[in-house]
């Protein structure tokens, strides 16, 4: 029942809703001790860094970066020659086998973005990708149905068969939106499964807007107002929500303007994405720090958990929260699990939760 609707009862002078819960209620939420303390909080992809593996000193230099992911590429940051795409992968293959686990990043952390499936190269790209035990994630271009999807599943499939199978960790796909088919498909893109399943044909995990490529195709004039683009983020965002998948944001490919950078993460967090892309290591901090909630956001979000806790031990279902600026606002089930992910997310991030008495 919406909270509007509900009956009004007389405080002082001020008519207010209340919402009394049925003896016999069950409740699902959290409550936030349980939620801070839980263990094994989960993974954040905030920060996806690309790497050129056209270059030893760059690959070097992902050994540093604190980047949450890093996309080793084989496709844009490599010239289009025969020569230069089989250059790059032995030098990854050789950057990959010449280090101590210990060294490289973590496995979850590694993804390599392929050549898409329309060229010439994308088979030596997944077939010697495929052999690195320490890549659990694919970036695939240019995916423009659930097609493109198949056959890299197929792909997978055939490597599995021959060398080995990835339980319990699937191999890890990221589709890339570049274009204005793969927005038409965006549905069934989204909804993909793997004919063999998760384990010997991969699992689709996130979708990746890459703007400048969908704007080639578009026609469509980039502006610093990004308003073109809110259509085609909006929905990008909403459809990965729908089918359990991460939200990969646009590059901004001014690296240089960090200001500018933080302002396009706020806009696309407020939009729904979980992550963005990041061409410039010096780029990752403000994604990351960018890409979590607030310590206002935090405070709010433990507030509301505390007081609905003690509102539904008496058999309240909706509260009034008051404003930093006076005032209440009405808080029910929906703003509960807002609240819920976000120190969810802030846990996740090793954010410190404040303890509301």
């Amino acid at each position: 029942m919406s909270i509007h609707k509900l009956p009004l009862i007389a405080v002082g002078h001020t008519l207010k809703p209340k919402l009394r819960l049925p003896s016999n209620a069950q409740f699902r939420f959290r409550t936030l001790s349980a939620i801070a303390s839980q263990g094994n909080a989960s993974t954040l992809d905030r920060s996806y860094l690309y790497v050129p593996t056209s270059s030893d000193r760059m690959l070097e230099k992902s050994l540093s970066t604190n980047s949450d992911v890093i996309i080793y590429d084989l496709e844009d940051s490599v010239p289009p020659s025969a020569a230069d795409k089989t250059s790059a992968r032995v030098r990854l293959q050789k950057f990959m086998a010449s280090k101590p686990t210990t060294q490289l990043p973590r496995p979850e952390r590694i993804a390599v973005r392929l050549n898409s499936t329309n060229t010439p190269f994308f088979r030596d790209d997944i077939a010697q990708t495929l052999q690195l035990s320490s890549v659990r994630t694919l970036v695939l271009p240019k995916v423009n149905s659930a097609r493109d999807l198949d056959y890299v599943s197929r792909e997978i499939y055939s490597a599995s068969a021959l060398q080995f199978t990835r339980e319990p960790h699937p191999l890890r796909l990221v589709a890339s939106i570049e274009s204005a088919k793969s927005l038409f498909n965006l549905g069934s893109i989204a909804r993909w499964q793997s004919e063999h399943g998760p384990a010997l044909g991969g699992k689709l995990v996130a979708l990746l807007f890459a703007a400048e490529d969908y704007c080639a195709d578009t026609a469509i004039i980039r502006t610093r107002s990004r308003q073109e683009l809110l259509y085609t983020r909006s929905q990008i965002a909403v459809t990965a929500k729908a089918f359990g998948l991460n939200a990969i944001d646009m590059v901004c490919v001014n690296y240089k303007d960090l200001d500018y950078l933080r302002e396009e993460c706020e806009d696309g967090r407020r939009l729904g994405f979980t992550g963005k892309q990041a061409i410039h290591p010096t780029q990752v901090d403000v994604i990351q720090s960018t890409f979590v909630p607030s310590a206002k956001e935090i405070l709010r979000a433990a507030r509301i958990l505390r007081r609905m806790e003690q509102a539904h031990d008496e058999q309240i279902g909706a509260i009034g929260l008051e404003l930093e600026s006076g005032g209440k606002e009405m808080i029910d089930a929906p703003m509960l699990k807002q609240a819920e992910n976000i120190i969810r997310i802030a846990k996740s991030a090793g954010l410190e939760i404040p303890q509301i008495q």
